[in-house]
C-alpha cells in the first residue's frame, strides 16, 4: 500500500476516535473561543475532524506529485470521504442543530454516485471524483468545523458563517450529482 493509501486508511480511522469525542458526554470542562463557550470534548472531536478532513488533501497530493493514482485510491478515497463527512452530519441532525432535509439531500447524492460507481466498477471503468465534487467536499468539511466549533459567531453581528457553507454545500451537492449522472449516462445505459 503506497503512502496516499495509507493516509486516506488514516482518514477512516480517524472517524471512530471522533465519534468517541463528539458522541459520548465526558466531562472535560468548557472552552471559551470568541465569546462562545465550548465544551472541551467537542473542541477535541472539532480538531480530530479537521486532521481527518486535511488528510483528503494530504493523499491527493502525495497521489499526484510521487504518482501514485491507483484504482483502490479512486475507489476510497471518495468513500473515506463520505464517511467522514456522514459521521458528523448524522450526529449533527440527531442533536438538531442542522434541519434533517439538508443532511437527506446529501445522503441521497452521495448514495445515487455510489450506486453509479458501482454500475461503472461492473462495466470494468472507476469514475474518479470530478472537481465540482471536490468543492462540494470542502465547503461540507468547513461547514462541518465550523458547525463543531458551535458555529462561533463572526463579526460583530454573529455573521452564522457555518449556515452559509452549509447552503453552498447542498447547492454544490445538488449541482455535482447531477454532473456525475450527465457525464457518465453512457454507463447507466449501456447497463440496461
Amino acid at each position: 500500500m503506497n503512502i496516499a493509501n495509507k493516509i486516506t486508511v488514516s482518514r477512516v480511522i480517524l472517524i471512530p476516535i471522533f465519534l468517541i469525542f463528539f458522541l459520548i458526554p465526558w466531562s472535560f470542562g468548557n472552552i471559551t473561543i470568541w465569546h462562545a463557550v465550548i465544551p472541551v470534548q467537542d473542541f477535541i472531536a472539532a480538531i480530530i475532524f479537521i486532521v481527518a478532513s486535511c488528510t483528503d488533501w494530504l493523499d491527493g497530493y502525495y497521489a499526484r506529485k510521487l504518482n501514485l493514482v491507483t484504482n483502490f485510491g479512486k475507489f476510497l478515497d471518495p468513500l473515506a470521504d463520505k464517511l467522514l463527512v456522514m459521521s458528523a452530519f448524522v450526529p449533527l441532525v440527531g442533536f438538531d442543530v442542522i434541519p434533517s432535509w439538508m443532511v437527506i439531500v446529501i445522503l441521497a447524492r452521495e448514495f445515487a454516485v455510489t450506486g453509479l460507481r458501482l454500475v461503472a466498477v461492473e462495466g470494468g471503468e472507476v469514475i474518479a471524483a470530478s472537481q465540482m465534487a471536490k468543492w462540494k467536499t470542502a465547503t461540507q468539511m468547513i461547514a462541518l468545523i465550523l458547525l463543531l466549533f458551535h458555529n462561533i459567531p463572526f463579526g460583530e453581528e454573529g455573521f452564522p458563517l457555518a449556515d452559509i457553507f452549509l447552503w453552498i454545500a447542498v447547492v454544490l451537492t445538488i449541482l455535482s450529482g447531477g454532473e456525475y449522472f450527465y457525464k457518465n449516462r453512457d454507463i447507466l445505459l449501456k447497463s440496461k
